[in-house]
């Protein structure tokens, strides 16, 4: 009766009324199957091979087995497979690493890192423009700073820190950095353990952090500033689609665009901040220059040697002693206080960085030198100037060479741009006649077409009977028109 005036089955009220705890609703554990265990006979060959190798996918291994065992496992049994590998891993599975939260110090620690720019594409005036960022994280506020770089080097390393700290104005009291070889160096030949370098040491000392490291193989340990890697690469795409395009006029106009990027990133964090900023040391960020100096002679070659590259200077220069200051994409060169040259900063280990302008006066004078040259190469600053060679080669033999200098005379005297174009055009034409007269001569034309441009008189134009239309409309036409007997031209008259 109860039952019927609840509404419920008799069933049900009798299961609660045989229940010592009436709230206990409670099923019973399912613990047999209803039907069979359609990976019985495959099921101990999988378990035994993942405890071999805990690393392999279900799926691999589910096909694996099929081709074993053919006929006994049907493709649809691919995710009730999955399953049982999943809760076979859940109670045998191998031991995973555990991620430690911490709580990061307001002020304490700045973490460094370099990061790769290259997926962006990010090009100036159509040319792609190979760089890194030096990134500069403070972990409790998530402020982050940011300076384009050519490499993962010590001159890097001063120029990002330089901007850094000067737009914090204040100076945390630790540096945290990978192990980098700009911060560390193998301390023995075979062992893991790694020591600050000297120049790393000199440039905390200067500016008054504490420089600290995560282990060998742990970028983890520094994931604040690696996380943000990918945040800041996705921010700076966002603001690249809005501004609808990748191609700058220049490296400073790009330089430009990441300061606004990053200053509207910050504009977020400038509660936090202020907490990083109040536990940090006061008072003024000491100065740091962003070059390093190396005086150095001039060989007899025209030629100097920075670290382990070459590089050529003007052949006024032999035998003096420089000033060489050392920045982190060019090399400036000073005699007492007067900067004598300007070189761009090479890269590599070896090779050299020769311009073809500082020596092509004397190779013209002395061409038997040229076969022999040891930065021969280097004397081919593009490729079709290498194509115009082998062009000269197959025509003269080993008379090549005095030509070919010639050529790269012309390049220097009127701009190595220019003479690319000539010569690309001279190689494409059907004569196949290439030298210095006639890229002189191309040249010449060139100059003329372009003298003629401009001074051609401006064109003068007349919009009075424009005008009159636009007045009167179309009626002053319709009346001539009207008037005149209106006859076919034939013949002359037509002509």
């Amino acid at each position: 009766m109860s039952a019927t005036k609840a509404g419920m089955s008799r069933n049900t009220a009798r299961k609660h009324l045989r229940q010592d705890d009436v709230m206990d609703q409670r099923r019973a554990p399912h613990t047999w199957r209803t039907r069979k265990d359609p990976l019985e006979t495959i099921w101990p060959k999988a378990e035994e091979m993942l405890r071999e190798a805990p690393e392999l996918e279900a799926k691999a291994l589910f096909e694996h087995l099929r081709q074993c065992h053919p006929g006994e496992l049907k493709p649809g049994l691919l995710r009730t497979f999955q399953r049982r590998v999943r809760g076979w891993r859940l109670e045998n599975g191998p031991e995973k690493e555990v991620f430690f939260t911490q709580d990061h110090t307001p002020g304490k620690v700045l973490a460094v890192d370099w990061t790769d720019m290259k997926k962006l594409g990010i090009t100036i005036q159509g040319r792609p423009l190979e760089h890194k960022l030096f990134h500069a994280v403070l972990p409790y506020s998530n402020w982050e700073w940011a300076v384009r770089a050519r490499s993962e080097s010590t001159l890097s390393l001063r120029c990002g820190l330089k901007a850094t700290l000067g737009r914090l104005g204040r100076v945390p009291r630790e540096i945290l950095s990978d192990h980098s070889s700009t911060a560390t160096h193998q301390l023995k030949k075979g062992s893991a353990k790694r020591g600050f370098n000297d120049e790393y040491l000199g440039i905390c000392s200067h500016f008054g952090l504490k420089p600290r490291t995560i282990n060998v193989g742990r970028p983890q340990e520094n994931g604040d500033c690696e996380s943000s890697h990918g945040h800041l690469k996705r921010r700076i795409k966002q603001h690249l689609l809005l501004r609808g395009s990748r191609d700058f006029e220049s490296e400073e106009k790009y330089d430009t665009f990441l300061t606004s990027v990053l200053e509207s990133a910050n504009e977020l964090r400038s509660e936090r901040l202020g907490e990083e900023l109040a536990g940090m040391r006061e008072g003024l960020v000491p100065d740091l220059p962003d070059y390093r100096e190396l005086m150095l002679s001039v060989s007899n070659n025209s030629t100097i040697r920075v670290r382990k590259l070459v590089y050529s200077v003007p052949s006024r220069l032999i035998g003096s002693k420089l000033l060489a200051r050392i920045y982190e994409n060019r090399i400036i060169l000073f005699y007492g206080a007067q900067e004598v040259a300007r070189l761009p900063l090479g890269s590599g280990d070896c090779g050299a960085v020769i311009d073809f302008r500082h020596l092509i006066g004397h190779l013209v004078r002395k061409p038997g030198a040229f076969a022999g040259y040891r930065w021969r190469e280097e004397l081919f600053p593009a490729p079709v100037y290498r194509a115009a060679y082998d062009h000269l080669e197959r025509k003269q033999g080993m008379d090549a060479d005095r030509p070919y200098l010639e050529i790269l005379k012309v390049a220097a005297d009127e701009g190595q741009t220019v003479v690319e174009n000539a010569l690309e055009q001279l190689l494409a034409s059907p004569k196949g006649v290439v030298s210095a007269k006639e890229v002189r001569g191309l040249l010449e034309t060139w100059q003329d077409v372009e003298r003629e441009s401009r001074e051609r008189p401006p064109l003068e134009v007349d919009l009075s009977s424009y005008d009159e239309l636009l007045e009167h409309g179309d009626e002053g036409f319709e009346e001539e028109s009207s008037g005149a007997d209106v006859q076919t031209p034939t013949g002359e008259e037509a002509a």
